[in-house]
């Protein structure tokens, strides 16, 4: 099995997926910009530096250049920008996997919901947007509060919340240099994720977790410390309704072979209401939490499930798995820390990874990152438990910046 694979090196959790792909037999042809990172060294089979990764058609001819006589069998690509660039070289190369038209469904939020619409599923009302003019007209069919995202965007970046027509004055600023955007009806309620590694379209791995608070509060606001937890217990009437939406989507799709992350949300009257998905993993080490929901590793388990359309996953889910993310006060180098020691000193057994920036360390821009200075995840079969110590991590440990 000899797959191509794009951007092996950046963003770094790419490195695993090679790892993966070279641990279920494939010989990894990796295709990137800078110098392959050193660790990846003894899981490529051999590497195409180039000059651009986002010059697309640049990018297409060198890459099927390189491919002749290697008897390729896959491309693969997990970043968001890179994989309508992996649809065109499979279809050029005629290859199997996604065409461009699916992925285009995964990748164009408009698009995506025309087609989940279609096939009868919840989805927001909504207008796709070329112009302040087109914008300000799709505000007066939906009504306040409305939400305005790029159409091809990914995570929350340049996603706002429009509360009245002073508030839409600014974001027509703000998004000014977006070339398209969805406006779309605001809904209210708890918002979760439906995970998935999909074999011809049929989820070999369910995965819900829950965002505490909804992303786009946790983006607008600094002084909060941003929770995803995972949950262990699938089985909960309204974490069944959201998995049933999201198998609806993956067929309204036609979702072929590999991870899917979807968004989607639970209002207070119980109604299931699809955000949106892409055909990709999560970022913000999700996947690493849904390894450690049940001691897997999904990184070398989407490789099985591209390469030889097989996953092995046998044990249960264990645990809820929380991630909380801090954002340091102040700005400028990280120079101290509190609340960290009395708090491994009480509930250390259940931390599983603690990551934060060390003094001395430059803090992030958190506008830019959900990982901002650092995180640390924590797992407990109780999900009771687990909230109340990812709250209380949120609340009682602190990084100051000066």
């Amino acid at each position: 099995m000899n797959v191509i694979f794009l951007s092996p090196s950046y963003p770094f959790e790419m490195q695993d997926y090679v790892r993966g792909l070279a641990e279920v037999g494939a010989n990894v042809y990796a295709v990137g910009e800078g110098p392959l990172a050193p660790k990846l060294h003894p899981y490529v089979h051999e590497y195409l530096q180039v000059p651009k990764l986002f010059q697309e058609a640049d990018l297409i001819t060198r890459v099927c250049t390189w491919a002749k006589g290697k008897d390729i069998h896959r491309v693969e690509a997990l970043w968001e920008p890179l994989m309508m660039s992996a649809a065109h070289i499979r279809a050029k190369l005629g290859l199997p996997g996604m065409t461009p038209d699916t992925v285009l469904g995964f990748r164009d939020k408009s698009i995506m919901k025309q087609r989940v619409k279609a096939a009868g599923l919840r989805v927001p009302h909504a207008f796709r947007c070329t112009s302040t003019k087109q914008i300000k007209e799709a505000a007066e069919k939906i009504g306040y509060p409305l939400i305005i995202k790029p159409i091809a965007g990914a995570g929350s970046a340049d996603t706002y919340r429009v509360d009245d027509k002073q508030r839409l004055e600014q974001v027509c600023q703000l998004v000014r240099h977006v070339q398209e955007v969805s406006c779309e009806e605001f809904i209210d309620g708890r918002e979760f994720t439906y995970d998935t590694v999909c074999v011809g379209g049929i989820p070999r791995y369910e995965n819900v977790a829950e965002y505490l608070p909804r992303p786009l509060i946790a983006r607008s606001n600094e002084w909060i410390s941003p929770i995803i937890i995972t949950v262990k217990d699938l089985h909960q009437e309204h974490i069944k309704q959201g998995i049933k939406l999201g198998r609806g989507v993956l067929k309204a799709l036609n979702m072929g072979d590999g991870f899917t992350h979807m968004e989607w949300y639970l209002t207070p009257k119980g109604e299931v209401v699809f955000g949106e998905i892409g055909c990709r993993p999560g970022g913000a080490h999700l996947v690493d939490q849904m390894n450690f929901t049940s001691d897997i590793d999904l990184f070398r388990e989407w490789a099985r499930a591209v390469c030889w359309k097989d996953v092995r996953i046998e044990k249960p889910r264990q645990n809820n798995v929380a991630i909380i993310f801090k954002r340091a006060i102040g700005k400028g180098k990280i120079h101290r820390i509190t609340g960290l020691h009395s708090f491994l000193e009480k509930y250390g057994s259940t931390v599983v990874v603690e990551n934060l920036r060390k003094p001395g360390q430059m803090r992030r821009d958190w506008k830019q990152t959900l990982v901002s200075d650092g995180f640390v995840i924590l797992r407990h079969p109780n999900w009771d438990i687990t909230k109340y110590l990812a709250e209380k991590f949120a609340v009682n440990v602190q990084l100051y910046a000066q």
